[in-house]
């Protein structure tokens, strides 16, 4: 298992130079709360616009799994925002497990191939922050560091190195003993490109993650890059794959778009709610 990993995972981190930006105009729900309600139902929940060109036998329960009200949704975007009493800014980065920080707070990671969009996910979870420092390495493979962001006492947000098709040992050396050791960890999310589908780096990360018996989840990112016929065969395979092959990863896939901020209200909200920080209102339990 170890040496097919070492041949497809690669580190690629995406920290390097520094980008400030002013937030993003669709940031908070607030603005989004104030479109048509077709256009915001497609912001909340993105499969809702995919879902009515299936056939009517396909069964797509698993992707309404999370349902949290307006209000719930309203109650995580204020973890997401900084103040005197609620810093949130990234804390620090390590080469390796013994250089991580020792936190008590809940932590989630995230994890996926090289140009996923793993950089833009997290910028677009934190831009109602936009003085979060966000590096984005210009050279590939150049920085391979774990880098840990801190949202208050809260919760903290780990972003590992990317993995790709030449792979060295150091992401497997670095990911691994985190995943299996990090006692704080509370989710992983694997983050799959939507416009090329589970490809086979993805699936060694997903093998991985059930290696190590840690809940995680899949989220599928670029969707404003996707064609629509691709982008659903490419959702009811990865529905496929996550019934018939996991045991540790949630039923249902997560949708996003960085740019059009499409499923990141959503998001927001899960993190928020497995980590502790809000209780929903109106959906049951989730493991």
């Amino acid at each position: 298992m170890f040496s097919r990993r070492m041949l497809w995972l690669q580190p690629w981190t995406s920290f390097g130079a520094v980008h400030r930006q002013g937030a993003h105009k669709m940031a908070s729900f607030k603005q989004a709360s104030l479109l048509p309600q077709r256009q915001m139902q497609g912001l909340l929940y993105p499969f809702s616009e995919l879902e009515k060109h299936l056939e009517g036998s396909v069964n797509t329960g698993k992707f309404h799994l999370f349902q949290p009200s307006v209000e719930d949704i309203i109650k995580a975007e204020r973890l997401f925002v900084t103040s005197p009493f609620h810093k949130i800014d990234y804390y620090t980065s390590a080469e390796r497990m013994d250089h991580a920080p020792t936190l008590n707070q809940p932590e989630v990671c995230f994890i996926g191939r090289s140009n996923v969009g793993k950089s833009s996910l997290i910028k677009a979870l934190f831009s109602l922050t936009p003085e979060v420092e966000i590096r984005v390495s210009k050279t590939p493979g150049h920085t391979k560091k774990m880098n840990f962001f801190k949202v208050g006492k809260a919760l903290t947000i780990v972003d590992m190195p990317g993995y790709g098709h030449r792979a060295p040992k150091d992401f497997v050396d670095m990911v691994e003993p985190y995943l299996d050791t990090r006692k704080n960890l509370v989710r992983t999310f694997l983050l799959v490109d939507g416009s090329v589908g589970l490809l086979k780096a993805d699936m060694i990360a997903l093998e991985m993650c059930e290696e190590f018996r840690r809940p995680y989840v899949i989220i599928v990112t670029k969707l404003d890059r996707c064609r629509q016929g691709p982008l659903l065969t490419h959702l009811l395979h990865l529905q496929d794959v996550i019934e018939t092959q996991t045991t540790g990863c949630f039923p249902q896939p997560f949708l996003v778009s960085s740019t059009q901020f499409s499923g990141i209200y959503l998001l927001r909200c899960f993190i928020a709610y497995v980590t502790g920080g809000i209780q929903l209102s109106n959906t049951s339990p989730v493991n």
